[in-house]
């Protein structure tokens, strides 16, 4: 197939994400400039008081800040030697308050040794959330890298977790990356029985959920392209996505909605790499959407501009050929998302290592959540 190519809590700017006409599409906020890496961020409702509050991955610390004044509070430290890496929550047993796991032990050059590579952990959450919680250790795969709760058709949670290398990779040749699903346990400190998803894919970096009454759509990318992963029944059946030439690896992967209502796919591709390209027509053309990312490494989808179609999102954090970090936002100018336009989001405030969508305002407009490693900061990019 041929494709047609110091903490500064409540500064709010203005001046992000402006169009043509000089209209700002986003306020931002710091709500932490005091941070050492920010691997991983989750959004969910820790305290139980119906807002969304944002959880970070920082490099020795979980944290969470409580949602209005967006106090920090440290919820574990030093679990391992080497540096956290990932972070997941989400309320699984229906009390309108997350539960939490996370990934360390991060060593992505040792992939054979399971105390020096890899960890994962079930936090407990005690009475008081703004104190410490119980960490639990878990099974784990070295290279643990990155983490999601997910609901199956049953109703019932897994935390999936995908590691970067496949067990005694080098180069990333070799064993498959393990993909693994931990059922969740009433009693977790009891032992998680665990399934295997896959087994084949190097280089997973990342993977993106779909949940759908009758089941789920993980989309993972890693260094062959994009994988589905689609539960059938109580079976996971191993698909490839219908999409001839998607082979040149990728980091990132999101999938959106156009207006006129066909899904789109997005990835940065290579992994860490610097195209950010969108796949339209049942994922069978190819649009790239901009060459210039320097290590990009976040990505995202939903309708910011209020369009009736969802935008996208890229995060990147080494300076580009202009010498700017940032996040930048890319918009279809047709129902069909054969033509995008982009703006900035963040121009060279924000050298992103992840990023997370929801409202948390609960004003109807989705925000924007980004941290940063060589900047060092939380922000949230709040809708207008």
């Amino acid at each position: 197939m041929v494709f047609k190519s110091v903490l500064i809590t409540g500064y709010i700017s203005l001046h992000c994400a402006i169009n043509g006409n000089g209209q700002s599409f986003f306020a931002s906020q710091v709500i932490d400039s005091t941070i050492t890496i920010g691997y991983g961020l989750s959004l969910a409702d820790v305290d139980g008081d119906g807002k969304t509050d944002i959880l970070l991955a920082d490099k020795k610390q979980f944290v969470w800040y409580r949602n209005g004044d967006w106090k920090k509070f440290l919820m574990a430290e030093n679990l391992t030697e080497q540096d956290n890496v990932c972070i997941t929550a989400r309320d699984i047993d229906g009390d309108g308050k997350a539960e939490v796991a996370v990934g360390a032990q991060w060593n992505p050059g040792e992939t054979s040794n399971d105390e020096q590579s890899g960890a994962v952990y079930y936090l407990i959450r005690p009475v008081d959330p703004t104190q410490l919680w119980k960490p639990v250790k878990l099974h784990h795969e070295p290279t643990v890298h990155r983490m999601q709760w997910v609901r199956s058709n049953t109703g019932k949670f897994y935390l999936v977790v995908a590691p970067l290398h496949g067990r005694g990779n080098k180069n990333g040749e070799g064993t498959g990356s393990k993909i693994l699903a931990y059922h969740f346990s009433a009693n977790p400190e009891s032992e998680w029985t665990i399934d295997t998803l896959e087994g084949d894919m190097h280089l997973t970096h990342n993977f993106f959920r779909i949940e759908k009454t009758n089941g789920y759509n993980l989309y993972v990318a890693g260094k062959e392209g994009i994988m589905l992963l689609q539960e059938s029944g109580k079976q996971m059946i191993r698909n490839k996505l219908p999409l001839e030439g998607m082979n040149r690896g990728a980091g990132e992967v999101v999938v959106g909605k156009l207006s006129n209502a066909e899904n789109f796919l997005a990835a940065i591709e290579p992994m860490h790499g610097n195209e950010l390209a969108v796949y339209i027509h049942n994922y069978a053309v190819r649009i790239l959407l901009d060459s210039s990312l320097k290590e990009g490494h976040a990505i995202g989808s939903a309708d910011f501009l209020h369009r009736g179609s969802d935008q996208l999102l890229a995060g990147w954090r080494m300076p580009d050929k202009q010498g700017k970090v940032g996040i930048k936002l890319y918009a279809p100018k047709d129902k069909d998302g054969k033509n995008w336009e982009s703006f900035w989001v963040d121009e060279n405030g924000m050298a992103c290592e992840d990023l997370k969508i929801a409202d948390l305002n609960a004003d109807g407009k989705p925000d924007i959540v980004a941290s940063g490693r060589a900047t060092r900061n939380v922000k949230i990019y709040w809708g207008r």
